[in-house]
C-alpha cells in the first residue's frame, strides 16, 4: 500500500472521529447553556459555538459524502453518551461552572489538534477540496479556545463573588 492510500485510510478514520468528537462537544455544551444564569457572556458564547459546531458537523458530513463515506453511528453514539455523562458529573459539583470552563478549554484544544491532524491527512491523501472547510473549523475552534482562556479569570471571579455573597454560584 502506498503513502496516499494509507493517508486516505487515516484521513477517513480521522473524519469519522472528528464527526463523533463534534457530536460529543454538542452533548457537553448544550446542557451547560441553560445552567449559566449568572454567566450571560459564557452562555451567549457557548450558544454561538453550538451553532458553529453544528456547521462543523455539516462540513464533515459533506466531506464524507463527497468521499463516498459516512460517519460512524456507533462512534457518534458512544462519544455523545460520554459527553452527556461528563456534563452530568459536573452538574453535581458545587463548582460546576469552573469545572465546565476548564473542561471546555481542554476540549477546545483537543479539537484544535484533531483538525491540525485532519488537515495534514487531507493534504497527504490529496483531498485539496476539503482544506478550506477544515481550516474554517480549525479557526472556529481556535477562536473558541482563545475566548474561553481569556474568560477563565472572569468566570472564576464571578464564581467567588457570588459564593461570597451567599448566592448560588455554580450556575
Amino acid at each position: 500500500m502506498n503513502t496516499q492510500n494509507n493517508a486516505h485510510d487515516v484521513y477517513v478514520a480521522g473524519l469519522r472521529n472528528a464527526h463523533a468528537m463534534e457530536k460529543q462537544a454538542l452533548s457537553i455544551m448544550e446542557p451547560q447553556v441553560s445552567r449559566l444564569t449568572h454567566y450571560p457572556d459564557l452562555s451567549q458564547r457557548l450558544q454561538s459555538h453550538i451553532s458553529e459546531t453544528e456547521e462543523q458537523i455539516n462540513r464533515l458530513d459533506l466531506i464524507l459524502e463527497r468521499l463516498d463515506e459516512s460517519s460512524s453511528v456507533i462512534k457518534d453514539m458512544m462519544t455523545s453518551a460520554s459527553g452527556s455523562m461528563a456534563a452530568m458529573g459536573h452538574a453535581a459539583a458545587s463548582d460546576e461552572v469552573l469545572k465546565n470552563t476548564m473542561a471546555n478549554l481542554a476540549f477546545e484544544n483537543f479539537e484544535i489538534a484533531a483538525y491540525l491532524s485532519l488537515l495534514t491527512a487531507a493534504r497527504l491523501a490529496g483531498d485539496t477540496a476539503s482544506i478550506q472547510p477544515l481550516e474554517q473549523s480549525l479557526e472556529e475552534e481556535r477562536r473558541m479556545a482563545a475566548w474561553v482562556e481569556e474568560h477563565v479569570p472572569a468566570v472564576t471571579e464571578t464564581f467567588i463573588s457570588l459564593k461570597s455573597a451567599g448566592e448560588t454560584a455554580k450556575r
